[in-house]
């Protein structure tokens, strides 16, 4: 677990994330968090079933790199957005980051700070030199988070920019 000024960042294992998935308050009685609001896009509900669920059932590989890390905020005790790491580091060194915010606690920095926490934890694994990450170019909020935590855009496509923070 990594912890911040005002988040605990809980890596979820196989079982949990299976219960995130349900959304029927499992995972929070669990983990003994107030109830929250959220949903899951179909986007992310793609990604869990088609690579997130399936890498870290996968024994041979580090689950961390490949699990959702959910955020609570330990005032309220609720968890208010989540991240993934997309695998495990490739030849350069890198590892991609996704991430996103409940829609009611969007607004109070919940995600800048979770960036920076996982960018703590990455500089302390062995073999991660970079954080790389892409967000829709009409997602201000979402780059601006990495721009908060000092990544550098490195390139562009019609519909995202790309960034990179060099560790």
């Amino acid at each position: 677990m990594i912890e911040t000024k005002r988040l605990l960042l809980r890596p979820l294992s196989y079982e949990q994330l299976v219960k995130y998935c349900k959304c029927d308050q499992s995972l929070e009685r669990e983990l003994n968090l107030n109830d929250s609001i959220r949903t899951i896009s179909a986007e992310l509900k793609e990604a869990l079933e088609q690579t997130i669920l399936p890498n870290v059932a996968d024994t041979s590989k580090n689950y961390l790199f490949s699990t959702l890390w959910t955020a609570i905020a330990k005032e309220e005790n609720v968890m208010v957005g989540d991240l993934c790491i997309v695998g495990e580091p490739n030849e350069h060194g890198e590892i991609e980051i996704g991430y996103g915010t409940y829609e009611e606690f969007q607004g109070r920095g919940f995600m800048t700070e979770m960036v920076a926490g996982m960018i703590g934890w990455a500089k302390t694994q062995p073999g991660v030199k970079a954080i790389v990450a892409s967000t829709d170019k009409s997602n201000i909020a979402s780059f601006k988070v990495l721009q908060k935590n000092g990544f550098i855009q490195t390139g562009t496509t019609d519909e995202a920019f790309h960034w990179k923070l060099e560790l």
